[in-house]
């Protein structure tokens, strides 16, 4: 390539990266800036999770690892971070969860912990009730 073909190149180039670096700056700009509150700390703020899915996350996490035969699975209801109205719960849907895989197979019994889990902490409105000392994730 001649210096005649790079100097082409380069008038050509410049244009277009500066526009991407002056949109990018702006978008960047606009971002920080933007309207809105604005928290004492830099660290987006996650979405507040339900009771119920809380419930569901934790109680279906749980049974599924005690199907699986995971190490973690013997974990008391305090460790696991349940209340004791979820581990009532965890209780009943791992045993009907054994159940169901010794007569239709593991995928079923996966089928039935999310299912039961999710009518039983919507039913229990997150099944938060019964401890004194159960407290949401912080």
């Amino acid at each position: 390539m001649g210096s005649s073909t790079r100097a082409q190149a380069r008038a050509m180039i410049r244009p277009r990266l500066a526009r991407v670096l002056a949109l990018t700056l702006a978008a960047a700009v606009s971002a920080c800036g933007g309207p809105g509150p604005r928290s004492e700390h830099n660290s987006p703020t996650p979405p507040a999770t339900s009771a119920v899915e809380l419930c569901f996350d934790l109680i279906s996490y749980w049974a599924e690892q005690d199907l699986a035969g995971s190490r973690w699975a013997g974990l008391d209801w305090e460790q696991k971070g349940l209340s004791n109205q979820q581990y009532e719960i965890y209780d009943d849907v791992v045993r009907a969860a054994r159940a169901e895989r010794k007569r239709h197979g593991a995928g079923a019994a996966r089928k039935l912990i999310g299912q039961e889990t999710r009518r039983r902490c919507t039913a229990e409105h997150g099944a938060t009730r019964s401890s004194e000392n159960w407290r949401p994730p912080a």
